[in-house]
């Protein structure tokens, strides 16, 4: 078992049970912090060795965010990997619909292992024709606190092990720099991400399935996921009824109509 699955069995563990934290893990966690304006203006380098403005992926487009780190002999990967397959089942395209921002909570990582991990991820993507919606940085340290804790994602160095302990999962904020969901975990449902993107665009991607689905599914904040309205759905299985029950009356009447015409 690597030091990553034991370090990861340890966080579960005292997500649950936050009062037995060990001191590594006291101030480690993802706290929601919904509404929240990202640091817009904090710059760090991007993965072909440019200095960038966080702000430069946002304007247009709703933006999945993830703090993992490069050199991540597990977690991360997992993270990065349960994002992608997420991702590749929904027909909204990264670059097009939406930017994926992945930001390196190691202040030592480069540019060069930046583009190594995202040339990595677009190729298994699969659209290479929309990879320009995929950006790797790397910062600071200054940079990189400030920003994750914006985020509420705050993590830990581990000198012993050479690694840092954090929590897994992400977050989608709107085209304007605001925290809107948080998925928790390494596997975000298609239902999730897509909704989540969608909600955090003000509705302005999707479609009309896309709106039904938000009206029958709320998203849970405490979960870190969307569950199921039942009194939403209630109300659009009524509308449903009321109306094929119109129309079915429509089509007797009418036939009736038709029957005496004859």
């Amino acid at each position: 078992m690597t030091r990553s699955l034991v370090l990861f069995g340890m966080l579960a563990a005292a997500n649950a049970q936050p009062l037995g934290r060990p001191p590594l893990l006291r101030d480690v966690g993802i706290d929601q912090q919904l509404n929240a304006q990202l640091p817009l203006t904090t710059t760090f380098t991007d993965d072909t060795g440019h200095l960038v403005r966080l702000g430069d992926y946002f304007g247009r487009r709703p933006v999945v965010l993830a703090f993992v780190y490069y050199q991540c002999p597990m977690l991360c990967n997992q993270v990065l990997t349960g994002l992608l397959h997420g991702l590749k089942k929904i027909s909204l395209n990264a670059g097009e619909q939406y930017n994926v921002v992945a930001i390196s909570i190691d202040p030592r990582e480069t540019a060069a292992m930046a583009a190594a991990k995202k040339h990595t991820f677009v190729q298994n993507y699969g659209r290479t024709e929309v990879s320009s919606g995929w950006h790797f940085l790397t910062g600071t340290e200054s940079t990189v606190r400030k920003t994750a804790n914006v985020a509420g994602f705050h993590y830990s160095f581990d000198p012993t092990t050479n690694q840092f302990a954090h929590m897994a999962g992400i977050m989608i904020a709107t085209p304007d720099g605001r925290l809107s969901r948080y998925l928790y975990g390494i596997q975000y449902p298609e239902r999730d991400l897509r909704l989540a993107l969608v909600e955090a665009s003000d509705r302005k991607i999707g479609n009309l399935a896309d709106q039904v689905l938000l009206f029958c599914y709320h998203y849970d904040p405490t979960q870190g996921k969307y569950g199921f309205a039942i009194m939403n759905a209630i109300r659009v299985l009524g509308s449903a009824t009321v109306i094929a029950l119109g129309a079915l009356i429509v089509t007797m009447v009418r036939s009736d109509r038709s029957g005496v015409n004859t």
